[in-house]
């Protein structure tokens, strides 16, 4: 073999093997990257690539579109967006501001809100239950101004103005002669002019049923005008009343009566929690006299009204004097009106009572105001064993 073919020889193998090398590729790639590099130009391939980015851009852009378009929709009913307070004392244009009669919070709180005096009613209304929920809004123009915050607007609202008024509050659990003293001392007014004015209720709107204004002085914090007159100061507080039975559906003499006084007692028979079952076993008692109870209510608050006294210890003795027209062990059915002014709690409860079998309720924690339930006197007798053993232990409380 001569030194020239070689020499020739190893290409021709190089080049067979680098072709079927390509073969091969070809055969793993299906002949896209070779036909790629043959069919299109650098050109080609650049505006590929724009088309492609292009695309990418439009369908992006249109994704935006749609989403601004379904948030524009949603965000007013979901909140979204909604400034939720103003902050300060307002921006220096005052508005005059009227709280009506009888208006309840949320209602203060929308017309905040559409007066431009607060940014959000739902705002204003968490603020109220952080810092005053246990505070009344006199009815009144007050001065305003408009963005103020929540909080400043609420301040101004509940101010109490010592110079041009006068501030009483009135427990829940107070009877009409503590509530009368009360509103003596904090106006100045004689407590007889007001004992004078509770003797006629229809004076005030209250049906002739009630012997006296005993159940309609509202509870709660009040600003009166210095003006005000003992008569102007009661129909105050009776309104409120009046409004709380409205508000709660209830109407006609009868219902008025029945509602106010089952309410009164529940003040006295247990806590707040305890009202609507309560409620509930009063009503079992005065509407089945073949049950239980034989008609009778059996309650110790209501003996002691019409003594004149506060115990929660009451006699045999006194259980069957008849002289007590308050006595409920004595008479069947409700006593003779109110044993005090109830909340708002205690007419919405007597006012919607609790469905249920119970006739009997005993405290048997006056510390905690537990209160046990029972169907049956024999049951009944077994809870008060339990306020037999809290009484030997707590003597004092038991008084």
């Amino acid at each position: 073999m001569s030194e020239n073919s070689s020499s020739s020889r190893p290409p021709r193998r190089r080049t067979l093997r680098t072709r079927n090398q390509q073969t091969d590729l070809e055969g793993l790639l299906g002949g896209a990257v070779v036909a790629d590099q043959e069919e299109f130009s650098s050109d080609e391939r650049e505006r590929a690539k724009r088309r492609s980015r292009n695309f990418v851009i439009s369908a992006g852009l249109v994704f935006a579109v749609a989403l601004v378009l379904v948030i524009s929709v949603i965000s007013p009913q979901m909140g979204w967006f909604q400034r939720k307070d103003f902050a300060g004392s307002g921006n220096g244009t005052e508005v005059t501001f009227t709280i009506p009669e009888g208006a309840s919070v949320i209602g203060i709180a929308n017309s905040l809100e559409e007066q431009g005096v607060i940014a959000n009613a739902d705002r204003f209304l968490q603020v109220y239950s952080d810092k005053a929920s246990d505070q009344f809004f006199q009815p009144g123009d007050y001065t305003l101004q408009k963005e103020m915050s929540s909080s400043a607007a609420l301040d101004e609202l509940l101010r109490v103005d010592e110079a041009n008024t006068n501030y009483v509050a009135i427990a829940r659990t107070w009877r009409m002669d503590e509530t009368l003293d009360a509103l003596a001392k904090g106006t100045g007014i004689s407590q007889q002019d007001f004992k004078n004015l509770a003797e006629k209720p229809t004076s005030f709107g209250i049906p002739s049923k009630f012997p006296t204004i005993e159940g309609f002085l509202y509870p709660g914090e009040y600003r009166f005008p210095k003006e005000a007159s003992a008569q102007e100061i009661l129909q105050i507080m009776v309104d409120n009343t009046l409004n709380q039975l409205k508000e709660d559906g209830v109407s006609g003499d009868d219902r008025i009566f029945h509602v106010i006084t089952v309410a009164s007692i529940l003040e006295f028979e247990g806590r707040e929690k305890d009202y609507l079952p309560i409620a509930g076993a009063i009503e079992n008692r005065l509407n089945n006299p073949d049950g239980e109870t034989n008609g009778y209510l059996q309650s110790d608050a209501t003996v002691a009204y019409g003594l004149g006294i506060k115990s929660y210890h009451i006699s045999d003795a006194q259980k069957q004097d008849s002289s007590n027209k308050y006595n409920t062990f004595y008479y069947q059915g409700l006593p003779l009106g109110p044993i005090g002014s109830p909340g708002a709690a205690a007419i919405k409860a007597a006012a919607n009572p609790e469905k249920n079998d119970y006739y009997f309720w005993v405290t048997v924690d006056l510390s905690t105001g537990e209160t046990l339930f029972a169907k049956t006197y024999s049951q009944h007798l077994k809870n008060v064993e339990v306020y037999n053993k809290y009484c030997s232990a707590h003597p004092d409380e038991c008084q």
